[in-house]
């Protein structure tokens, strides 16, 4: 991919859709190194600012495994395009994650996704959230491939 993607061609690819859409915009993806960099920003006018935590607003730890999960799809997606086309239900899995730093209203997060095995049906991946090149969070996650009836 040469150029960053934007949401329109995000929303072809991703099943999720505002308020649970948590890509901004795809900055790249390499299919021979099987990475995927990907967008998320933060504004204090998300709806989750409103009670987590009222006074002292961070973003959800949950928030962030999902925006790190879409950001898996967008990897099998370019992996394995064939499936990725036939609008499959994707299922997370297994999650393990570690939280380093919050994250604030006004922080974009760069999402980096590394497969470290991709199947037909299912795929387990590195992430990170990075902020100004800084590990905020990182996950190992596994997710499922299931084709729609």
């Amino acid at each position: 991919m040469e150029e960053p993607l934007n949401i329109q061609k995000i929303e072809e690819i991703l099943p999720q859709r505002y308020p649970f859409l948590f890509i901004d915009r795809i900055l790249s993806v390499d299919t021979k190194a099987k990475k995927a960099i990907c967008l998320k920003n933060f504004s204090i006018n998300d709806y989750f600012f409103k009670g987590h935590f009222p006074g002292n607003p961070i973003v959800p730890g949950v928030i962030i495994i999902e925006a790190m999960a879409q950001a898996s799809i967008i990897l099998f997606a370019a992996l394995k395009s064939e499936i990725a086309k036939k609008y499959p239900d994707y299922y997370l899995g297994k999650v393990e994650a570690k939280f380093r730093k919050p994250v604030l209203p006004g922080d974009s997060l760069h999402l980096e996704v590394t497969a470290l095995k991709i199947l037909q049906n299912s795929g387990i991946v590195e992430a990170k959230a990075m902020l100004n090149d800084e590990i905020v969070a990182e996950a190992t996650i596994a997710f499922g491939v299931k084709p729609k009836q």
